[in-house]
């Protein structure tokens, strides 16, 4: 892909509104000679109010949809979109034949066939479309990467990757939010949460193909059958065990106001700022954050594994948990000369070689990187990568080197297709042949 570069500032449309599109819009804040805001399109007209106000936007840069942003003259170099999953598709497309280059959230496609017809628009209309994998641009394992690329334990035999998916995240977005059924929101559990961590597998693999998928995984915890006795529909409604219940409603979103805020309360967001009384009342009548988390619709599995064989013999597992006390993320990479092993969370790795001195076993090299829990002051959230991201995304459109974790389209397909096929192999028993080979 050959680019026509862009200079300073580099000007953006929010596509999309949700919590993760202002996130990367508020790099515009911090950096406004690099990134603006020049517009937004969303169907909510709440949304696009509030965006235009932030950003000082005049009524002729809203729109209702992309749709719409695409039929009119472009107003901006990129587009930042944040639509639900099953929107990304259909609305990337039309803003790539207007001339708009995207940062895409993730998973940027539900299935492999509309994976391809993204991929195949970008290539033909010469756009850059960057995904929004932020872990890449974490330290912790960006740091890990360069390690990997110098060769410092050799060649990769195995690698481990675990997400621990907290009780709270759990049952705000899988059990009782916008992700907890695929049939209406078209990512399994897999693909929503832990795309991630199947593109840094890809990723630490530099590249080489998987050749073979296995998975297992189901929904065994949160089901109507494993209710606690006496348990109602509603926590505070006809629960009269919620006092004692870990997921009762009151305890994860009064007791804890502005966790997970940006689900729980946009039913309320025609009300500048709710009152408990409001929040209270919602979550008695028809937000879905009310609802008893063993009675609800959901259908997403709420733990998985997966196991990919690659090209040059290689094995990798990555095992998702969800519902359980501490959120976390590690890694575990043995090579043939050693070994990298940490946690996201602790914001530390240790590397491992074999060390064959008489009274030795094995060296160890602790690096601790100094940055405690998912945020890093101005660089964001995702362990600091939210921002770094971003700013990734503007200097390769201005031209200039980008950072070891830039990634392109072309760069997601393999981990987008593994867990494709990894959802594939845990439906139907049996292991799945990658197929593809860019």
């Amino acid at each position: 892909m050959r680019l026509n570069f862009i200079k300073k500032p580099l000007t953006a449309v929010i596509v999309g509104a949700g919590h993760r599109a202002l996130i990367y819009a508020s790099y515009s804040k911090t950096a406004p000679e690099e990134l603006q805001i020049v517009g937004v399109a969303d169907p909510n007209p709440d949304r696009r109010q509030q965006v235009a106000k932030l950003y000082n936007l005049p009524p002729k840069a809203c729109f209702q949809s992309a749709e719409e942003l695409a039929s009119k003259p472009k107003i901006a170099d990129t587009v930042i979109n944040g639509t639900m999953d099953k929107d990304h598709v259909s609305t990337s497309i039309p803003l790539l034949e207007a001339g708009y280059h995207i940062l895409l959230e993730k998973p940027f496609a539900t299935n492999e066939e509309e994976m391809w017809r993204l991929v195949q628009s970008a290539r033909k209309h010469n756009r850059l479309v960057m995904i929004c994998h932020v872990l890449r641009y974490a330290p912790f394992y960006a740091a890990i990467r360069r390690l990997v690329a110098d060769g410092e334990i050799g060649e990769i035999i195995n690698v481990q990757a675990t997400e621990h998916v907290s009780y709270h995240h759990m049952a705000v977005a899988y059990v009782r939010g916008k992700w907890n059924r695929k049939d209406i929101c078209y990512s399994s559990m897999l693909m929503a949460k832990s795309c991630h961590d199947l593109d840094l597998i890809i990723w630490m693999k530099s590249g080489i193909a998987p050749r073979f998928v296995s998975s297992f995984g189901n929904l065994m915890q949160f089901r109507r059958e494993k209710a606690p006795r006496g348990a109602g529909t509603r926590c505070l409604v006809d629960c009269p065990i919620e006092a004692d219940c870990l997921y009762s409603a009151r305890k994860h979103y009064i007791d804890h106001p502005q966790r997970w805020s940006f689900y729980v309360w946009d039913c309320l967001e025609h009300i500048s700022n709710p009152t408990i009384e409001e929040k209270m009342e919602s979550l008695k009548k028809d937000n879905i954050h009310g609802r008893c988390v063993w009675k609800c619709d959901n259908n997403v599995v709420d733990h998985q594994s997966a196991m990919v064989g690659f090209e040059d013999g290689c094995t990798a597992t990555l095992n998702m948990i969800g519902g359980t006390s501490r959120p976390s993320r590690s890694i575990h990479l043995i090579g043939t000369k050693g070994k990298i092993q940490g946690v996201l969370n602790d914001s530390k790795f240790v590397i491992r070689h074999i060390d064959t001195r008489p009274g030795h076993e094995y060296s160890e090299e602790i690096v601790d990187l100094n940055i405690t829990g998912d945020m890093d002051g101005a660089f964001g959230g995702h362990g600091g990568g939210d921002m770094r991201l971003v700013a990734d995304f503007c200097k390769t459109l201005r031209g200039e080197t980008p950072s070891i974790s830039c990634t392109s389209i072309e760069d997601s397909v393999y981990g987008h297709l593994i867990g494709f096929l990894a959802d594939k192999a845990m439906e139907e028993k049996r292991i799945q042949e990658v197929r593809l080979r860019i």
